[in-house]
């Protein structure tokens, strides 16, 4: 993984003595809140609806065990001994205290972390596939792209104030991880018969209030140009994007509004002033960056073990366990595990810091020191051995880290909600517990099969409920909480967006939705068919059908009154 230089270094420590003296001008009075705002969002801390909230970066959801370790000790010194995986793959604190803020900083720029641009109107943190550098299906790692972006865009003078947040996903495999029709900008990486390297670019996708799949702008763009043509983009959508109404801000208002062929003409035309100079990546560059993620040293191994077979055979439990959290590697003898965050009763993505002390005992033991984040907000131990898999089930399952869920109907992405966020319209965690609780049986999940649920508690989409196969959103009527249910929604090459199935639901009630639309899906399913295959099949009628069966007689009878 990339390790700082000593300009690194330098400025990330800068700016951890500017926002020291800028929070105790602002403590002492010397700043107004007003002032202020803008110095701390700069720096990723929110003030929540309780108290601040830190967003600690994690680049392209990539960490080492130091670092982990690192965000453990943070947790317990100056939170209330959790910490919070998001689904941009970065980590929240939510309960530090405002003076203690610097502290943190100086404590994560000791293992080369910060804050900085985790908020604010400025290019966010690039994500990319959990399983990058390691999936049997990669054509190109995209991690060193990832991380040239990183450098391209942090402290980018002319984008740290764009008319709203800007996200970037990039992604090297057959299949799409990344999610790239949902953000700002999706890069899609990709070899031509001639082998060389080439990014399908999408722009102008979001959720949020105006949900919209991306657009293809540039079918075949050549590596050399990704930061310069990136930069037109963004140098348009800076220039022409709304700045007068904060719901309209997002770069998809503005493709929608000037059409995917005009806005291309516009970037292109930008693009004309910048190619082939400055901001064209050169080969020695990209080596320069690409030496930071070498293969660590694998073993020769096989691609069978008997003995964990033998396992396997023996344990249910562990059997189920591999089935869904243990995924292909392209090493042979290696896999990749998922750590879930997701147990019943737990905040989803929440993770305690003896959790995380457990999580870097892991990686060193099992996994040559890294992991990764996730955007479903777990953990991922990339390098495992094969041979290792029993003892590492073993040892997650005695943190609690182990159930066996890893894309099935309880391992929910939700967002914190009206929990913490004073921008929620209602309490995300809940509703996630009372469907955690629903289908605890794991037996019936594993019969249940594929299944993406999401929770937002607003509509940012923080939780990403447009394209869950069931998203639940948040809503206020008349100062209370109700949940609006949508299904057809998917992320990955075939994304789609889902479709409200009607009349929101008070909080009570949402399990027992999702359970009618369970009970549909399987009674009409065909051999080997997922949920959202089936909602494909059947469209939304007999799904709406079910869950408001109970509310037609009601309506019937008022209409012969």
């Amino acid at each position: 993984m990339y390790r700082y230089d000593q300009y690194d270094q330098q400025i990330v420590n800068e700016r951890v003595a500017q926002f020291r003296d800028q929070t105790r001008r602002f403590l002492a009075g010397e700043l107004t809140g007003d002032e202020y705002k803008p110095l701390r969002l700069q720096n990723g801390l929110y003030i929540q609806r309780y108290a601040p909230m830190l967003r600690v970066a994690v680049p392209y959801g990539l960490l080492n065990s130091t670092q982990i370790r690192k965000l453990a000790h943070i947790a317990r010194k100056y939170d209330r001994g959790y910490a919070h995986v998001s689904t941009r793959q970065n980590f929240q604190y939510n309960w530090p205290e405002l003076k203690d803020v610097p502290d943190i900083l100086e404590e994560l720029a000791s293992v080369q972390m910060h804050a900085i641009q985790t908020s604010g109107n400025c290019i966010r943190n690039t994500t990319t596939d959990q399983f990058a550098g390691i999936a049997p299906d990669e054509v190109v790692d995209p991690r060193p792209l990832a991380e040239i972006i990183r450098q391209w865009s942090t402290f980018h003078p002319e984008f740290a104030l764009l008319p709203r947040k800007f996200k970037i996903a990039i992604s090297g495999t057959k299949e799409d991880r990344a999610v790239v029709q949902m953000h700002d900008i999706g890069l899609e990486l990709y070899r031509d018969a001639a082998g060389e390297l080439l990014a399908k670019v999408w722009v102008g996708g979001g959720l949020g209030r105006t949900p919209i799949l991306g657009e293809v702008i540039e079918d075949a763009l050549p590596w050399r140009h990704l930061i310069s043509y990136c930069e037109a983009i963004i140098r348009v959508y800076n220039r022409y994007g709304r700045r007068d109404n904060i719901y309209k801000a997002r770069i998809k208002i503005l493709v929608k509004a000037l059409g995917i062929a005009e806005f291309k003409r516009q970037v292109e035309d930008e693009w004309a002033h910048t190619r082939d100079r400055e901001t064209t990546l050169t080969q020695e560059e990209f080596d320069r960056v690409a030496q930071y993620f070498t293969a660590p040293p694998y073993e020769t191994l096989v691609e069978a073990d008997a003995g964990i077979d033998a396992k396997r055979a023996a344990e249910k439990a562990f059997d189920n366990w591999v089935k869904r959290n243990v995924h292909a590697h392209k090493v042979p003898g290696y896999r990749a595990v998922t750590l879930s965050l997701k147990p019943t009763g737990v905040a989803p993505g929440d993770i305690t810091d003896s959790q995380l002390d457990t999580v870097a005992d892991l990686a060193d033991k099992f996994s040559f020191g890294e992991l990764r984040t996730t955007h479903e907000q777990n953990i991922v131990l990339s390098d495992v051995r094969l041979s290792d898999l029993y003892a590492v089930w073993q040892e997650a399952k005695a943190a609690g880290l182990a159930t066996s869920n890893i894309g099935l109907i309880t391992d929910i992405i939700c967002c914190p909600g009206g929990s913490f966020c004073d921008l929620a319209n209602a309490k995300s965690i809940p509703i996630a517990e009372s469907i955690q609780r629903q289908f605890d049986d794991l037996d019936y999940q594993h019969d249940i099969g594929e299944m993406e649920l999401n929770i937002s508690g607003c509509m940012n989409s923080c939780g990403h409920h447009h394209v869950g196969h069931i998203g639940i959103l948040g809503v206020d009527k008349n100062d209370e909480e109700w949940y609006q249910v949508s299904i057809g929604g998917k992320q990955g090459n075939d994304a789609s967006l889902g479709s409200v199935i009607g009349p929101s639901f008070a909080a009570d009630e949402v399990a027992g939705v999702v359970q009618r639309l369970i009970d549909v899906y399987v009674e009409n399913r065909t051999p080997e068919e997922r949920f959202i295959d089936t909602v494909r099949r059947l469209g939304v009628t007999p799904f709406k059908t079910r869950v408001y069966a109970d509310r037609q007689p009601a309506k019937k009878e008022a209409a012969n009154v």
